[in-house]
């Protein structure tokens, strides 16, 4: 159940995602995360619960025998599809 959860939502982040680049660009993206103090804190407060991310998944990986290369190379490439494409691919977890 829970790789159905994620799924549902990596598929549905993703037709976002694929909107926003569509409509607005990448580089719209970013711009708006300046355009004021409050736009500016939720792009930080972003980076630094990605960087939590990238450290759980680093150990988490190594637990496992898995190469952490890979995802925090995707994490810090494409953002939230990182953590969300190594939790499907965890042949470890229970609902595998």
């Amino acid at each position: 159940m829970q790789k159905l959860i994620l799924a549902i939502v990596t598929i549905g982040f993703g037709i976002l995602t694929g909107l926003a680049v569509y409509f607005d660009g990448v580089l719209a993206i970013f711009e708006a995360q300046f355009k004021s103090f409050g736009t500016a804190q939720v792009f930080v407060d972003l980076i630094i619960s990605l960087g939590l991310i990238l450290v759980w998944i680093w150990r988490d990986a190594k637990s496992k025998g898995r190469n952490p290369w890979i995802w925090l190379f995707i994490t810090l490439a494409i953002g939230c599809f990182g953590p969300l494409f190594y939790l499907l691919t965890d042949k470890n977890s229970p609902n595998s």
